[in-house]
This record gives structure tokens, sequence and C-alpha cells, in this order.
């Protein structure tokens, strides 16, 4: 089974194709030592609506959005960097897999047909609260690389320190 952390930027709060909001980007990794097996997608609107503000944080305009590759061909595309890449049954990990699973499952489901991750994910801080017993520990100071919104470097920060929590006894058997 291999982890793959991935991390996600949209235009808005959720996905659908006439009353939701669109993916801009988002960036994936696998959980190993080397950190080196990265993918990043870059998808054009599938919606009219967008939020400027959330669009914002991704650091495109509508108008570089707007020129971005066919979802189709990113998701298949990712669907395939994951069999590649992966052993065993691939498991999905976020910093906020509420959002990130939402927009990953339904742009898969929708142009791939299925999600590869199937049916759920772990949210990091859910991981180290749990190996902790405590709900309030926090974990974000584990990273190496800074969190900047650009979705490689937030997966590969937030691999990082899953890295770091199991170098530090959590038990998770990584590819």
């Amino acid at each position: 089974m291999s982890y793959i952390i991935v991390d996600v930027e949209s235009d808005g709060p959720f996905p659908e194709s006439n009353t939701g909001y669109s993916m801009v980007c988002f960036g994936a990794i696998v959980v190993e030592p080397s950190l080196s097996k990265t993918f990043y997608g870059q998808t054009r609107p599938i919606s009219s609506l967008y939020q400027p503000n959330a669009l914002a944080i991704s650091g495109f305009s509508r108008e570089q959005h707007e020129k971005f590759d066919d979802p189709i061909k990113v998701m298949n595309d990712f669907s395939e960097w994951i069999k590649t890449n992966s052993k065993g049954h691939p498991i999905m990990i976020s910093d906020n897999i509420a959002y990130d699973w939402m927009f990953i499952n339904f742009y898969l489901h929708k142009f791939v047909g299925s999600n590869i991750f199937g049916y759920s994910g772990r949210r990091i801080s859910d991981v180290w609260a749990g190996y902790n017993n405590n709900m309030y520990v926090k974990w974000k100071h584990l990273r190496k690389t800074s969190h900047t919104h650009n979705p490689v470097d937030d997966a590969k920060g937030n691999a990082e320190a899953l890295l770091e929590m199991q170098r530090q006894g959590l038990k998770i058997k990584l590819t």
C-alpha cells in the first residue's frame, strides 16, 4: 500500500459542473524517503462560477485558469501516475481531507469514471492526534517545506511531516 499526499487549490468551496466550482490545480507526492515521485495538474474551469478571493489563493487569474488543461486529460494522467508510482491500494492523505478529497473524488469520478483511492482517505492531523492520544496536538511545525499554496510544495511539506512522525515512532509502513 502506498500513501499519497494530495493538495488542491480551487476557485470556490465545492465542486460541481453547473452549480459549483472548479479545481484550479493540485499536487501529489508519494510518501517515501526521497519524496521524488510528484504530480502536478492544472485543470481549466468546469463551471462559470468562481469566487475571486478563492481563486486568488492559487495565484492564478481567471484568464490563466481558463487556459489550463482539459480535466479529462489531467485526471486520466493522474490516475495513471498513481498506478505507476504506487504499490498495492493507494491511500490518499491530506492536511484537510474533507476539502481535498471532495474535489479529487468528484473529478476522478466525473472524468475517469472511478476514484482510484476508493472511498476513504486520511487526515494528517487526525493521524498525529491519535498517535499522541491528544486531539489538540499540533503537527504543522514538522513540515520542512514552507506552505506556499503551490500544491506540490504543500504536499511535500505534509509528506515531510508524515516522515517525521514516522521517525518519532508512528507505525506506518512506507513504500
